[in-house]
């Protein structure tokens, strides 16, 4: 079901894919094994819900905000893929899955980095 109420961050295709990793991981996480549920579980959670999270808090801001927070959002996308790394060597899942995270993880760096130079780009030129 769509809300009535919505927020211009949402309209942004890096922060929808942003959101849809993290629920990537999210089911992921599931299957390791207890243990980790205070360990590399959460810190999986924690780092890839904080991509979309700081993408959706610096968005409002200033453009230096926005890019702040877009740096932020490139470093738990850089903690998600040694997470990974980590949860293959463990064996919670097997070399696909991380090739595929690690495609995902790619695919959004770069849309930030993107973002980010056409932002600085335009306050260049004004």
């Amino acid at each position: 079901m769509k809300s009535n109420y919505h927020f211009k961050f949402e309209d942004l295709q890096v922060y929808q894919k942003a959101m849809d990793f993290g629920e990537t991981v999210d089911a992921l996480v599931k299957k390791f094994p207890n243990h980790e549920l205070y360990a590399l579980s959460s810190q999986f959670r924690r780092a890839s819900d904080s991509i979309a999270l700081n993408i959706a808090e610096g968005y409002p801001g200033s453009d230096a905000q926005f890019v702040k927070h877009l740096n932020h959002a490139i470093y738990s996308a850089n903690e998600c893929v040694s997470c990974s790394t980590k949860a293959k060597r463990r064996s919670y899942f097997e070399f696909e899955t991380d090739e595929e995270n690690r495609k995902m993880l790619s695919e959004l760096t770069k849309m930030m980095s993107s973002l980010m130079r056409k932002i600085l780009e335009r306050n260049q030129h004004n």
